[in-house]
């Protein structure tokens, strides 16, 4: 009989990590543990009591000691997290899960991804990027086809996008130093299309699936629909190569004025739409598990053409079942970001 590999899916409470604790379920050779810093995260509840763990904030500096406790405590094999101010946390501890592993890109894959300059300036000679520069001197140096974008140099999802229709406005947008400044780029006016990555253990891309998300709610993609477009598979294949990827990644292309698939940006981490890619015919979540447990992959993955739409679903549980949280309503500050992709 094969060993149990005991998986933590961190950031039960978001879409991404609900289809990874769903997908890992499938499995008999796994036994799945689920967390969350909010008593109220749904996916929590998917697993069976026993299995259903609180975490400090990401963000903070109390989440990766009492995780590495908790791991301890579990004897968990490996951990999965959803979270982006997780995985900066972890990225550069995962000693302190040890043994565990952490199914998550080299930290410095993440320090790329996770500054859109950076990653502009990286990917530049691999695919088409955007022009894109610092916010103020650097920005005003140059003639721009209005309007533009200017965004924060990090962080997810929309916020603090906005954009900039003219050169006044150029003008006046706030200069700030370091990771909170922002960048101004130019407009790509073309359709939007996210590509969910899996790289190998040499950073050989097995599997680029795009998608188009055909209905939007309030940031949250509720429709969308797999595409066969060599260009842009192509282009993610170069990115995710580029940037030195081991895992997942989301890779978001937008079309240029000219027609051609454009970098937009990369979030190095599974993405709140994966139910569409699992169905098409990548099971993205057990091919993570099954490479960081250091077995093979597929040298490549097809998918096939397939469309979704999203519905509420509801899990009842008693009233007493509820972890109580000091930390509930936390979505809109640690899981933004991954419901949009």
């Amino acid at each position: 009989m094969s060993p149990v590999t005991r998986v933590l899916v961190t950031g039960a409470g978001g879409p991404a990590g609900v289809a990874v604790i769903r997908s890992l379920q499938e499995r008999t050779d796994l036994l799945v543990f689920a967390a969350d810093m909010d008593g109220w995260a749904s996916g929590l509840y998917l697993v069976p009591a026993e299995r259903r763990r609180l975490v400090e904030p990401g963000s903070g500096s109390a989440f990766v000691p009492a995780l590495a406790t908790m791991v301890a405590d579990d004897r968990i094999d490996l951990v999965i997290s959803t979270v982006d101010a997780e995985l900066t946390s972890l990225a550069g501890r995962r000693a302190a899960i040890a043994p565990a592993v952490l199914a998550a890109p080299s930290q410095s894959t993440l320090e790329v991804c996770l500054d859109k300059l950076a990653l502009a300036e990286c990917c530049a000679t691999a695919v088409t990027v955007p022009r894109t520069v610092l916010a103020g001197p650097d920005a005003l140096a140059h003639d721009w086809e209005f309007p533009v974008f200017a965004k924060p140099r990090s962080g997810a999802g929309s916020r603090g996008v906005r954009l900039v229709p003219d050169r006044a406005a150029l003008e006046a947008l706030p200069v700030r130093e370091g990771p909170d400044g922002l960048i101004v780029q130019d407009l790509l006016p073309g359709e939007e299309y996210s590509v969910d990555v899996l790289a190998d253990a040499h950073s050989r891309v097995v599997a680029a699936v795009p998608r188009i998300r055909a209905r939007v709610d309030s940031g949250v993609a509720i429709a969308g629909r797999t595409v066969h477009d060599a260009e842009l598979e192509e282009t993610a294949t170069a990115v995710a190569e580029t940037i030195g990827l081991v895992g997942v990644a989301n890779v978001q292309l937008r079309r240029d004025r000219a027609g051609r698939a454009a970098l937009l940006e990369v979030n190095p981490r599974f993405p709140g739409a994966l139910p569409l890619t699992i169905a098409a015919g990548v099971d993205i979540p057990a091919l993570v598990v099954d490479l960081f447990l250091g077995r093979p992959l597929p040298s490549r993955l097809p998918f096939r053409s397939l469309a979704s739409v999203r519905y509420l679903e509801d899990v009842f549980i008693d009233p007493g079942e509820v972890l109580d949280s000091a930390h509930a309503g936390h979505q809109d500050e640690e899981l933004a970001g991954s419901e949009r992709t």
